[in-house]
């Protein structure tokens, strides 16, 4: 509860008001049926038609107060709900910023957009139940119950039987709810990642002919989502016929015996039109305190479910930065005797005893088979993972001394996926630097090769891109992800496989460019052709996270037999399909 009064605190007057204001509504509720009963008592049996006008106006101002106090009540029950999750809702989201690649592999995407979107939800549903019926509902049960002995403590007793067998059957509901609407948040999580997945490889879908396959997946997760709902629903479905049930045998008893108290003189009618009316209020606030525990069930599993978040310890922050305001400012990049592994377990090491140099506005190339470790080593530059073993230092410091924001500030890195948002070209380009003048913006595509398909657009640099850049092809989307890249002016320029979809001369062009506008950067390139860094300073030819060599282009072909095979396989390829 600590954690959540940070987000109470500023919106505590509407905390506090809410419940106040449903007060007046259960005193009137309280009042009304004793002000009946002085009608039927007095006014009807002594035909005063004065003192029935006179309790009929009392009783019209009485439930205007109540219908005041009650919309009041419902709105700072709204606005302290919904104030709340929104804060919650900003720091979950923030939570997950904070968040290295290591935890984000721990959750599906569909999980966390189920965290932050329906589980918040159902907390602020039931918060704002719990506002309006915090006080409401205990207070109409006291309140029914005192006014119900009062009037006839003999008939009030048929209450205490009912009361403790409804407190049992309520209590027994909620210790199935629990782990029911827990299950139905988890096939909640699996369905909405089946669906971000299948929308965002819609193409992929649509390309293999395998809509008829995803649409039974799809079936099979929403049955089960379904199965799972309709087995925690049960619980909510029986509450109400239990309750009911309950209410009709206890009104009947009631009835029952207090006619038989009124024919033997002991009770007035009027009494029993009330009490009636105070057994109906003391069951349905019980009623109304079983709905609550009940939805509270499951909002208990949402708070869980946020918790787990909140409480995940980031892997990488800024704790061991000892040098938090040092800035990346030549772009020297040195390897010592560094392994990795994704998972704790050191048997399973995806890199391997790694050292080597790249100096300053070097260009260093990276080749080797698929799952190689290539990817692997460039993540651990910018402390997208941290190093299991030895060290990673930039400019002769190790990368955990930068604060994170500083040495990422000085990498420049073109992931193998490219991704580009929704919004315009120059929008997506100034993720790498948002002040940059459009003159610069098109200073970088020019060196990424982009400027001239951009400026072909109708709208050049503000054609809209589309939700992740849909109407481009892979090749212009890569080296506008090169362009961003380019354009926070980073020390260390990091390529992975970034001009695969590029043709040869128009990556030609980009090494060309590289090579003279970026001189002083020094670029990390990772390749599957031989020809994307063949011009190189030094090529790392990696094999099961090992580098197997180390060279220049005709160092490697003369000694290392694994580049030459890659070599020669390829230049065959690129032979066989210029004789075509």
């Amino acid at each position: 509860m600590k954690r959540y009064k940070k987000y109470i605190t500023p919106y505590l007057s509407a905390f506090i008001i809410g419940p106040a204001l449903m007060i007046t509504e259960v005193l009137g509720e309280i009042l009304l049926p004793k002000f009946m009963s002085m009608i039927i008592n007095h006014g009807v049996a002594n035909r005063d038609i004065g003192y029935i006008i006179f309790m009929g106006g009392v009783m019209i101002l009485t439930a205007i107060v109540m219908a005041a106090g009650g919309i009041g009540g419902a709105y700072y029950a709204a606005k302290a709900s919904i104030c709340f999750t929104s804060d919650l809702r900003d720091d979950l989201f923030s939570k997950v910023q904070e968040f290295s690649f290591k935890n984000i592999d721990d959750y599906s995407t569909g999980s966390l957009v189920t965290r932050l979107t329906n589980d918040i939800q159902q907390i602020q549903i039931v918060m704002m139940m719990i506002l309006r019926l915090a006080l409401r509902a205990p207070g109409m049960f006291i309140g029914a119950i005192i006014m119900a002995f009062l009037m006839n403590a003999r008939l009030a007793v048929v209450i205490l039987v009912v009361i403790p067998l409804l407190i049992l059957t309520i209590s027994v509901i909620l210790k199935l709810a629990f782990p029911r609407f827990t299950m139905m948040q988890k096939k909640l999580d699996a369905l909405n990642s089946g669906i971000q997945e299948t929308l965002t490889n819609v193409r992929v879908i649509k390309s293999f002919v395998r809509e008829d396959f995803e649409k039974k997946k799809f079936q099979g997760m929403n049955q089960e989502l379904k199965e799972s709902s309709l087995h925690a629903l049960k619980i909510v479905i029986a509450t109400m016929p239990v309750m009911m049930l309950a209410m009709n045998i206890t009104t009947l008893a009631v009835v029952w015996y207090g006619g038989n108290l009124i024919i033997a003189g002991h009770m007035p009618v009027g009494d029993l039109t009330a009490f009636t009316t105070y057994i109906v209020q003391i069951l349905m606030s019980l009623m109304m305190l079983s709905m609550v525990f009940l939805q509270s069930s499951r909002a208990m599993a949402s708070v869980k479910r946020v918790n787990e978040v909140m409480d995940t310890e980031v892997d990488l922050t800024d704790a061991e930065a000892s040098r938090k305001g040092l800035l990346v400012t030549e772009g020297r990049v040195e390897f010592r005797d560094v392994s990795f592994s994704y998972t704790d377990n050191e048997a399973e090491l995806v890199l391997e005893k790694i050292s080597f140099t790249a100096e300053p506005g070097q260009t260093l190339g990276i080749i080797g088979a698929t799952g190689s470790g290539k990817t692997s080593l460039v993540q651990l530059i910018p402390r997208l993972y941290d190093a299991t073993g030895g060290q990673v230092l930039v400019d002769g410091v190790d990368v955990k001394e930068y604060s994170l924001h500083n040495l990422r500030e000085g990498v420049g890195m073109v992931l193998q996926k490219n991704v580009l948002f929704s919004g315009t070209i120059e929008e997506n380009l100034r993720w790498g630097q948002e002040d940059a003048s459009l003159e610069e913006i098109r200073e970088a595509a020019g060196y990424a090769q982009a400027d001239g398909f951009v400026t072909g657009f109708t709208g050049g640099y503000d054609t809209d891109m589309g939700q992740g850049g849909v109407n481009v092809s892979g090749g212009q989307k890569q080296r506008l992800c090169i362009a961003r890249a380019l354009l926070k002016h980073p020390k260390i320029l990091i390529l992975d496989d970034s001009t695969s979809a590029v043709d040869t001369a128009t990556e030609a062009k980009i090494r060309k460019c590289f090579a003279t506008d970026l001189k002083d950067t020094t670029k990390i390139i990772i390749a599957q052709r031989i020809s994307s860094v063949e011009t190189a300073d030094k090529i790392l030819v990696m094999d099961d996270g090992r580098i197997i060599a180390h060279g220049t282009h005709q160092e490697l072909i003369k000694d290392c037999e694994a580049y030459q095979e890659i070599y020669y396989s390829q230049r065959e390829r690129e032979e066989r399909g210029t004789a075509l």
